[in-house]
């Protein structure tokens, strides 16, 4: 005769409550993460953008106490997204714009649902009108491996510093490397930064994979163009994004080179009719017009793409930046900083010998890609070019202070040197002197 265990019974109930006969099984968690914003261009709002595994409702709870409830909330939506890699992996990004903020004022908020909600952020609404005086974050070319510049970022982001960051091109290297999977570990990386500041965007080259599927779908940048080219207004200044990768990547269609020229050309004639409220034109696009490193990439050209155009001829921007009195262009690409005389067709237009860049004949470029990747610096040649200003071969980035109409203060810092200002100049274009190049 076979005994039976005492505590038989005992076990077969636990048993069959362990399978959850309870009840039915909860839902899986759908912690959020990945958290960023950018600016919608629409006064008085911010976008947070965040990514789960599930699908997931969509809403961010915000208020303005550290602690205690969040009395505010938003919903939005979420889209599914696919990576192109061998496994297919997919997550959802979630946006929400949030609106009736008041103007330079700091909210707490956290995003999520039932299901999941992130910690706590802090972030301080934009001022509305011309009448402040922005500060910026600049850099491009930051990975996921090596990111010198990124602890200071941070340090600089806690305390404060800045009112936006300008990332221009070339993130994780690259978001669709693994599967996606450095993609995702540099939207880790960058969160303690881009979900505090608007965290605004242009396409570079290591975006390119997949039709630059990656960047369109974990961005949300203003405008209808999947943040491939777009424009903002910030304090004095009409800030203008692109993608020089339209001119370089044309199986994805050379229709798209037009179709961004002629936007370019229509933003700025009206950016131009409102020089008198935001007298400051701004533009960031990756791959620079003129570079003295020593590689061979476009910018080491005479006649270089983004310079001249298609063929040497078709949707040039430098005659058409230069037509529309561009005052600051932006780039990155090259993995180091360079200051440039103001130029027009490599001809140094300086305002003076004693004061450049007090009203300057050109437009100033200013090239700023060393935040730190894996591809490591970029050397330059042995000689510097007549309009190359100031070069310097260490990771770092750019802060930029629009001051006022008439004035605005470009740094560079040294993350090998510890923070140190290697770069200190002044933009000055008195408001009564100012007018168009041609």
């Amino acid at each position: 005769m076979r005994l039976l265990c005492p505590c038989s019974s005992c076990c077969c109930v636990l048993l069959f409550f362990s399978l959850g006969v309870r009840g039915a099984p909860e839902a899986p968690r759908a912690p959020p993460e990945q958290v960023h914003l950018s600016y919608p261009g629409e006064p008085g709002s911010m976008t947070v953008t965040w990514t789960t595994w599930v699908p997931t409702h969509s809403e961010v709870q915000f208020g303005l106490q550290l602690t205690g409830p969040l009395p505010l909330r938003a919903q939005g939506t979420f889209s599914p997204f696919v990576d192109g890699g061998i496994l297919r992996r997919k997550f959802y990004i979630h946006r929400v714009t949030l609106r009736g903020l008041l103007p330079g004022v700091q909210y707490v908020y956290r995003c999520g649902s039932s299901r999941g909600w992130s910690r706590r952020f802090r972030f301080r609404a934009l001022k509305n009108g011309p009448h402040w005086s922005p500060r910026l974050a600049v850099f491009g070319d930051l990975g996921a491996d090596n990111p010198k510049a990124l602890p200071r970022l941070r340090r600089d982001t806690q305390q404060g510093m800045y009112d936006a960051v300008l990332h221009v091109g070339d993130f994780a290297y690259n978001m669709d490397q693994d599967n996606a999977r450095v993609g995702d570990k540099f939207m880790r990386l960058i969160e303690p930064v881009a979900a505090s500041l608007p965290y605004m965007t242009c396409p570079g080259n290591h975006e390119e994979r997949y039709n630059f599927s990656h960047y369109k779908a974990r961005f949300s940048m203003p405008g209808n163009n999947q943040g491939l080219w777009y424009s903002w207004d910030l304090g004095p200044a009409h800030i203008i994004s692109f993608s020089t990768e339209v001119y370089f990547f044309l199986n994805y269609g050379r229709h798209l080179v037009e179709r961004q020229f002629h936007w370019l050309e229509s933003d700025l004639q009206k950016a131009n009719k409102n020089r008198a409220a935001r007298p400051w034109i701004i533009t960031m696009g990756h791959r620079p017009m003129y570079c003295s490193n020593a590689d061979l990439d476009d910018c080491t050209w005479h006649e270089s793409k983004v310079r001249k155009g298609l063929l040497g001829k078709l949707y040039g921007l430098e005659d058409l930046f230069y037509k529309h009195g561009v005052d600051l262009q932006l780039w990155a690409h090259e993995h180091s900083y360079e200051r440039l005389w103001p130029i027009y067709d490599y001809q140094v237009f300086n305002g003076s010998r004693e004061m450049p860049y007090t009203n300057p004949r050109g437009p100033v470029h200013i090239i700023t890609g060393s935040a730190g990747c894996e591809e490591r610096l970029t050397p330059f040649s042995l000689f510097p070019r007549p309009w190359s200003a100031l070069r310097v071969k260490e990771y770092g980035y750019t802060r930029l202070h629009i001051l006022n109409g008439s004035h605005i203060h470009i740094q560079q810092v040294s993350d090998d040197q510890d923070g140190k200002i290697v770069d200190d100049v002044w933009v000055v274009r008195p408001l009564l002197g100012r007018m168009m190049y041609l």
